[in-house]
């Protein structure tokens, strides 16, 4: 046993910022392939529901329930990914032709909220946050005039969410929100998360091709060396002086986001 002490250097911590934010579109139930969502300037939480009903008998208090509690938040951003479209609403029409009040893609989040202390501002670690079930609601724009300060408009997005399954841990309710604190994980099950959330590199190799004299090697997407720099080549036509190489990329893995029950599994197989 030992006294409680307060205010210890180190232990003064908060949280600041959002960023590495990724959209995932939901497919079948599932949240196979995340795109990067640039340009994200703050994302809200606000949870609702969870109010106690109390009830009485024998003229006193007997007991209380809560309700159900909802995870709703607010993205804003100055722009977003093509896939967002979906997600907002709307559809191509065209190239660059986009027409809205469409169905609305359910979709998943993951962000990061950096993790501060009075000793190391914000390098002590982060904070992951995984988002499901999501549906934007329709929102307003403000269109303005440029003027002498002008400013970058930005977008806002309310949306709501619909709790998945827990059903790999006893007794545990549908959830909707899940934190993932990096400060507290193992550093292998950190990196096998993120490398789920984020995908895999793959290996990337380059073979000499044998034109036959009539290929355009820009269409065809062959690449140049220079040293040992490989770049794509802008040549229209075969040039018999030049070796042209074809780019072969094997193994990788697009990020998605795992469900409760596959990070779970996630974390117990390492």
């Amino acid at each position: 046993m030992s006294v409680i002490t307060f205010d210890n250097t180190g232990e003064k911590k908060f949280e600041a910022g959002v960023d590495h934010c990724v959209l995932y579109p939901q497919t079948n139930g599932a949240y196979p392939k995340g795109v990067a969502w640039n340009g994200i300037t703050g994302i809200t939480e606000s949870p609702e529901g969870g109010d106690a009903q109390d009830f009485y008998a024998d003229n006193i208090k007997y007991g209380s329930l809560r309700g159900a509690e909802n995870f709703n938040g607010t993205i804003e951003c100055y722009t977003y990914p093509d896939e967002w479209k979906g997600c907002d609403g709307r559809a191509d029409l065209a190239d660059g032709v986009t027409f809205g009040q469409q169905s609305r893609k359910i979709f998943g989040l993951s962000y990061r909220t950096l993790i501060g202390s009075d000793a190391m501002e914000l390098g002590a670690g982060y904070i992951l946050h995984l988002i499901y079930g999501c549906t934007a609601s329709p929102s307003s724009k403000s269109r303005s005039t440029v003027n002498e300060s002008p400013e970058a408009g930005t977008m806002s997005y309310e949306f709501k969410t619909t709790p998945v399954n827990v059903s790999k841990i006893a007794n545990a309710k549908a959830t909707s929100h899940i934190e993932i604190d990096s400060t507290k994980v193992s550093a292998a099950a950190l990196t096998a998360i993120e490398a789920a959330l984020y995908g895999t590199d793959g290996t990337v190799s380059y073979s000499a091709v044998t034109p036959v004299g009539t290929e355009n090697p820009v269409t065809e997407g062959w690449y140049e060396k220079n040293g040992d720099v490989y770049t794509l080549s802008t040549d229209t036509a075969v040039d018999s002086q030049k070796t042209y190489y074809k780019k072969t990329e094997t193994g990788g893995t697009d990020g998605y986001l795992p469900s409760p029950d596959d990070l779970y599994d996630l974390i117990n197989n390492l």
